[in-house]
């Protein structure tokens, strides 16, 4: 491996990391630092940053119910968004083209919705590093985030299976069936790893070994790493072995950002239209802030999930890559998307980064755009004769909850921002409600003239969050 990779994604991470901006913007700048100098990727950094991709995924699975899928805001909510968006964007490149403007007058109605189509996608490894970076995973705006680029993904696999003409085996349905079969012997074979360095390698073999198996009978690698991670999201062992593989996968990540800077030499005129399809990102923000209030989340759940998807995708490089191996566009498209890319991962970082405090100064506009229904986890907290509550129900919390309920009997609750741990809870006899306690609007849902809450234990992973909760309160 070249060292003047590691040392560029070094400084200048380091660089951007101590201006309050995400490293992974520094790894974009280190590959176009790169590439101005003459260094190239090749074959080595194309493979790691596919294995970063690759193992990204299947963490996802691990954490992704199917039943996350099923929600309106998920499906609809990206099938809408994306009709709108390509309609939008291919009108916009189109009338470009018709103006004269150099590479826009090139196009045609095909071409200029296959670049549109290309654009209305959001990159699911800008969104998941952000969102980790924040701690809030579990968050309801991570779910409808993710479970947007989930969806995403599945359509992404649609179109380069019609695009490319590849036609799935005749196996693919019986393979299909045998990993469901095998679910229950491979999630034995999990628990009998440990908790060391082997359960790590098992990890690596079924990321592996779906991604090779789905290439086999004909359907993406990718996919397949995604469905195997999901057939293992119930097993116990399932957050130890995400927790496994975090450093792994971040390193590999970092190939990925820094092939997408190398792979590109942009030129004057790349670089303006470039920065003109950035400039027309908010229209993205905008559009997924108004569907996912339309699906009755509430005005902070839907700017987060918006400002985490307000990108461009990775994806976008591989329609390209596609429409110039189809004769389809010019290659100088593949540089002008890439630069798009990054410059939206610029653009986003900030603003994720200061997403809470973007909220806080615009909700009083932003609750215009909301429902007069409220979803069942939105409901009013009642904490009724409840005089100590615990917020944050993770190993800490939980301890604390159980001790504290045997020592004074049923006066404790406790709030936890995870909607699925707050039902195993529930269904566990303990009174756990939903409740980020990082929302200004979760503390406004309460009544404290009502309440005989006198005690409140803070077991929350963020020690912002924390601070926060102690302003509020």
């Amino acid at each position: 491996m070249n060292p003047l990779w590691i040392l560029a994604a070094f400084l200048f991470g380091a660089i951007i990391s101590r201006i309050g901006l995400p490293p992974l913007v520094g790894y974009l700048l280190a590959g176009f630092a790169l590439n101005s100098f003459g260094v190239t990727g090749g074959e080595l950094l194309e493979s790691v940053a596919d294995a970063g991709v690759t193992l990204l995924l299947f963490t996802i699975g691990l954490k992704l119910k199917i039943k996350s899928l099923a929600k309106p805001e998920v499906w609809a909510g990206t099938s809408i968004h994306m009709i709108v968006t390509v309609i939008i964007f291919a009108s916009v490149v189109r009338m470009l083209g018709l103006s004269g403007i150099p590479l826009f007058d090139q196009l045609t109605w095909q071409t200029s919705l296959l670049i549109a189509f290309a654009l209305s996608f959001s990159s699911t490894v800008f969104a998941v590093k952000v969102i980790e970076g924040k701690k809030e995973m579990a968050s309801r705006h991570a779910a409808a985030a993710i479970g947007i680029l989930i969806m995403q993904d599945i359509i992404a696999v649609i179109f380069l299976a019609v695009s490319t003409g590849k036609i799935p085996s005749v196996w693919a349905v019986p393979f299909l069936v045998s990993l469901i079969i095998a679910r229950p012997i491979l999630g034995r074979l999990m628990a009998m790893c440990g908790h060391g360095e082997l359960l790590m390698l098992f990890g690596i073999l079924m990321t592996v070994g779906g991604y090779s198996g789905f290439e086999f009978v004909g359907l993406k690698g990718d996919l397949g790493a995604l469905v195997v991670g999901m057939l293992f999201a119930t097993h116990p062992k399932a957050p130890e072995l995400a927790d496994r593989l975090l450093g792994f996968k971040d390193l590999f990540l970092i190939g990925f950002f820094l092939n997408i800077g190398i792979s590109g030499s942009p030129t004057l005129t790349g670089f303006i239209i470039a920065l003109l399809l950035a400039l027309i990102m908010p229209f993205k923000t905008g559009l997924f802030l108004i569907l996912l209030t339309r699906f009755k989340l509430r005005a902070r759940t839907s700017l987060l999930a918006s400002l985490s998807l307000s990108n461009y995708s990775e994806f976008g490089l591989i329609v390209g890559s596609i429409g110039v191996a189809n004769g389809w566009i010019g290659s100088e498209w593949l540089v002008v998307i890439a630069i798009a890319l990054s410059l939206t991962f610029i653009m986003a970082a900030p603003l994720n980064s200061a997403s809470h405090k973007i909220y806080a100064r615009v909700s009083n506009h932003l609750k215009y755009f909301e429902t007069s229904t409220r979803l069942l986890e939105d409901a009013p907290v009642d904490p009724g004769d409840a005089e100590i509550a615990i917020l944050g129900m993770g190993g800490v919390g939980t301890s604390a909850y159980d001790e504290l309920r045997r020592r004074y009997g049923d006066i404790v609750i406790g709030i936890d921002f995870n909607t699925e741990k707050v039902e195993e809870h529930q269904k566990k006899g303990r009174r756990v409600f939903f409740g980020d306690a990082g929302d200004s609007d979760f503390w406004k849902r309460i009544e404290p003239s009502k309440s005989l809450v006198c005690l409140v234990m803070l077991a929350l992973p963020d020690p912002r969050t924390s601070i926060f909760s102690i302003q509020q309160m």
